[in-house]
């Protein structure tokens, strides 16, 4: 396994990053069973893991807590907090309010003193960035997190909060994790160079393209869309939607692909996404021991500039087939209030 320092913290870590998301119930709720994993991967040399508290409403951090006991000084701890824990008002977003809150809970179902890397898993409208900036930078001081970045922001609000770090004296995003995979490229066009010019870490999630690059979803074989992600987020899995044809007249041309080069479909994926010279770390989010084993084996896989080329004629750089966390609109396209003067005001003359 290879190592890569994260954003200039001098922070090394692993090319591979353990994601923890299918350590639930709704993925692996064997508990023992995920340790177990979390332990293969840390001895074949993976040292960088991932989770979130909303992931399983906070069981993934216990589990992750549990496995990492006598281990975590070897290990870069990263988790994450925005989306909403439990009921009532104030327990989502990006408010000094709740991150403070947010923060104390990870630490405690994590099991540790600190948090090698915080990240703000979505933005926030409702918040000024300089709140969560600020709440942040505190966090710091406090030696409660070692560093801080951003989860799928998009890369006019990550400038916005390097200008906001700059101009305030605050501490900025080290790090940003996007989705990113062989049929969703769209943040080569903005996203990666914005996080390049900054100096950011890069840790992407989703390589596998929520599935559809691990062979199981194939065109014009029946698949079973009554369970996993296709009960999430069915509209991405109907093949009767152009979009969704689109994905799969791809996924038939990249498993020639990695048929040609000896490899896996889902190793080909992984490889492609660490090729970047923006990207840190991908995450790899096994459920099972038997997947995490195929995903390592690809490891070493050195893709050369042929069958990256290959790559760019199936998907083009930049392009999307599909989005995989469609953003809302935002508010400046909703609002009618936001994009129509009144009435009175709206002539010439």
């Amino acid at each position: 396994m290879r190592y890569r320092t994260l954003g200039g913290t001098g922070i090394e870590v692993s090319v591979h990053c353990l994601g923890t998301m299918m350590f639930q119930a709704i993925g692996n709720p064997d508990h023992d069973d995920c340790a177990r994993i979390i332990h293969t991967a840390l001895d074949r040399g993976i040292n960088f893991v991932d989770t979130a508290d909303m992931y399983g409403q906070g069981e993934t951090e216990e589990i992750v807590g549990k496995a990492l006991r006598g281990r975590r000084d070897d290990v870069v701890l990263a988790t994450k907090g925005h989306f909403k824990m439990g009921e009532g008002r104030n327990r989502s977003g990006n408010s000094r309010r709740w991150i403070l809150k947010a923060v104390e809970d990870s630490l405690r179902r994590l099991g540790t003193d600190w948090i090698d890397l915080y990240q703000i898993h979505r933005p926030d409208p409702e918040t000024d960035i300089e709140e969560t900036l600020s709440a942040l930078t505190d966090l710091v001081t406090q030696g409660k997190i070692r560093a801080f970045g951003c989860s799928t922001f998009p890369a006019e609000e990550i400038a916005e909060a390097h200008h906001v770090s700059e101009r305030r004296g605050l501490g900025r995003f080290r790090t940003e994790q996007p989705p990113y995979s062989i049929l969703a490229r769209g943040i080569e066009s903005s996203v990666l160079p914005v996080c390049r010019r900054y100096g950011m870490g890069v840790l992407v999630w989703s390589p596998l393209a929520f599935g559809f690059l691990t062979g199981k979803y194939r065109k014009d074989r029946p698949a079973d869309l009554s369970t996993g992600r296709p009960t999430i987020r069915p509209e991405q899995f109907d093949p009767e939607i152009a979009a969704n044809a689109a994905k799969l007249d791809a996924v038939e041309r990249l498993v020639e692909l990695a048929s040609d080069l000896g490899c896996t479909l889902p190793q080909l994926a992984v490889a492609f996404t660490v090729a970047h010279p923006a990207v840190t770390s991908a995450i790899i989010g096994p459920r099972t021991a038997q997947q995490l084993d195929d995903l390592l084996k690809g490891a070493e896989l050195t893709l050369d500039d042929a069958a990256l080329d290959r790559i760019d004629d199936i998907v083009p750089p930049g392009t999307n087939l599909y989005n995989p966390n469609a953003p809302l609109p935002p508010r400046s396209l909703t609002d009618t209030a936001l994009r129509r003067r009144p009435l009175a005001d709206r002539a010439a003359a």
